[in-house]
């Protein structure tokens, strides 16, 4: 699904992903704290309670880990040539022997899972494939390097606070470990024959097992729900692109519908009867009831808005602009329609599969409103500030987020705009308001300096005008990186990483697990890498292999490229 069909997820959004803590951790140990704690924070459109307990223990744990490894050494160190492309945590330099310099490999994982890791081709990969690039250098130990995870959940009718306390406890007892891996050239033998079947390898066949619940591509597999599904990975002519997505929020009042309505050519998908102080056309989402004779028919909200997108998708007007007020009513909405789909009065009539079904129900709905072909898509909300989230000394602070909608469904309707802002009104002074602090909702894709605007469509056209300008001049996507960001750019590509399983037929849909459905909080979380790579599948104890580093590998009818100017072109895979 990701190499062939190039089907892309929304990024995930659990406080305890794999991938954001791996990357964080990883900064941590190359950086400081202070910039792992930035890194992650500044991964999630907002932070809440669950983020501020993973914080605490990347806190505790990578001070171990710096003081953990020997100095002296560097990270990331590359390895490049026509077969294989992978990337050295740490690589210590020990002494030169006749004119052969030898070295100490480390590998830092995230993990308590050390027996399965130990089974790992990882490290034997890198030490073939370095010493035949590096002649006169040699890798004298390999090293995992373990960074204690602790997984323990809150428990019922425990305060946050005595929970954090209880954590603390916990974190206060464990202690980094270093792993000694002996080389063994059956490895490497084995990785290339994964590598061969791979790319000899042209039926997919779908194969369900344990392992499904770590794949982002689980709801899509299995349920045919496309709403994580993003575009192709392909780049575009910037300068004739103008499709603008939006989600703006803020309090009654503040200018929210009005700002919609100087957007070009709109129609207004109103929920609330607030359209008075505007002169756009509008369509009412609300249940209509029609009475002919003795008999009433209703038709619910949910299928009044359903029907408009149907419409909409013909593209038989001239509109240039979608405005969805309010997006919480729709929600709303969806719920009742399915209440009534379902036969039930609440989703905890049903328990989880109500829930499952009404975020499944909104959500592929929401992806076929953000994709419709019109200049701009625009979403309001109201804001909500009733939810507090709790420091780490206990203090509260408030949140600022949209109103009505469950976490796990606004994180995934803000991947699919281009920017989530709030409308600030002091007095007179209306703003447009990017994310400025972890507290309040909101990101975007748009790499802008601006932090607010004001409330004025032209000044919102202008941001896209620089961001556009900025992706052609290379500011963006093509600017030269710094040594960090290819790091975190490295990261990103191992953890979309899915281990090639031979026992088994060669399963077409690698990726970071990004589990949709909602966790009991009695399950134990994923596994987390240091360098942001995908979860273990299994249980710590339950012996099996790991997910590896990833490594890069040419396949075979792929067209000639230079390592040096487009290292990472190449097809990915890793082995089992």
């Amino acid at each position: 699904m990701r190499y062939l069909q190039r089907l892309n997820t929304l990024p995930p959004d659990e406080a305890d992903s794999p991938l954001i803590l791996g990357t964080a951790l990883h900064t941590g140990i190359e950086e400081s704290l202070e910039a792992a704690v930035k890194k992650y924070c500044s991964s999630y459109p907002i932070i809440t309670d669950e983020h501020i307990n993973e914080v605490i223990k990347l806190e505790h744990v990578i001070p171990l880990a710096r003081a953990g490894i020997p100095p002296g050494g560097a990270f990331e160190v590359p390895i490049m040539d026509k077969d294989f492309i992978g990337y050295i945590d740490y690589l210590v330099p020990i002494n030169k022997v006749d004119g052969t310099e030898y070295f100490d490999l480390y590998d830092f994982k995230y993990s308590n899972n050390v027996q399965s890791y130990k089974k790992s081709n990882q490290l034997h990969l890198y030490k073939y494939f370095f010493e035949r690039n590096n002649p006169g250098k040699k890798i004298r130990n390999l090293y995992l390097f373990f960074v204690p995870k602790v997984q323990i959940r809150q428990k019922k009718g425990e305060t946050l606070l005595d929970f954090r306390e209880r954590l603390k406890d916990e974190l206060a007892g464990v202690d980094v470990q270093t792993v000694q891996v002996e080389f063994d050239y059956s490895k490497v033998i084995e990785f290339l024959l994964a590598i061969k079947t791979v790319n000899e390898t042209t039926e997919f066949t779908k194969t369900e097992s344990y392992l499904c619940r770590f794949c982002e591509y689980q709801d899509f597999c299995e349920k045919g729900w496309d709403f994580m599904i993003l575009p192709e990975n392909k780049r575009r002519n910037i300068e004739q692109v103008h499709k603008r997505k939006l989600w703006i929020y803020g309090a009654p009042f503040s200018g929210k519908t009005t700002f919609a309505n100087s957007f070009p050519d709109p129609l207004m998908l109103n929920t609330d009867g607030n359209v008075e102080n505007v002169d756009a056309p509008y369509i009412p989402i609300r249940d209509n009831v029609k009475v002919e004779g003795r008999m009433t028919k209703r038709t619910l909200a949910w299928e009044v808005f359903k029907d408009t997108i149907s419409e909409l998708e013909k593209k038989q007007n001239t509109f240039k602009t979608i405005v969805v007020d309010l997006l919480e009513d729709t929600y709303e909405s969806c719920r009742v329609y399915m209440y009534q789909q379902m036969g039930i009065t609440h989703e905890s009539d049903d328990s989880f599969r109500a829930w499952d079904k009404v975020r499944g129900e909104y959500l592929n709905t929401m992806k076929r409103l953000m994709v419709l072909d019109y200049e701009n898509i625009v979403l309001i909300s109201h804001e909500d500030m009733s939810k507090d989230i709790t420091r780490k000394g206990g203090d509260k602070i408030t949140a600022i987020k949209p109103a009505g909608l469950p976490d796990k469904v606004a994180n995934k309707v803000a991947g699919m705009v281009d920017v989530v802002a709030r409308i600030v009104a002091d007095g007179e002074t209306r703003t447009f308001s990017f994310k400025s602090n972890e507290v309040v909702f909101g990101g975007g894709r748009l790499r802008v300096a601006a932090k607010d605007l004001p409330l004025d469509v032209d000044a919102l056209f202008a941001v896209y005008d620089e961001a556009n300008k900025n992706a052609a001049n290379g500011v963006s996507e093509n600017k030269p990186q710094t040594e960090t960001t290819e790091r975190a750019g490295r990261s990103r590509r191992k953890a979309e990483e899915k281990p090639v399983i031979p026992a088994e037929k060669p399963q077409e849909q690698p990726g970071q697990v990004e589990p949709v459905n909602d966790t009991p909080a009695e399950e134990a979380p994923q596994e987390a890498h240091a360098e942001g790579e995908s979860a273990p599948a299994e249980n710590a104890d339950d012996g099996n292999p790991p997910m590896d580093g990833a490594v890069e590998v040419s396949a075979p009818n792929a067209q000639p490229e230079q390592p040096a100017e487009h290292p990472r072109r190449k097809r990915r895979v890793r082995e089992a």
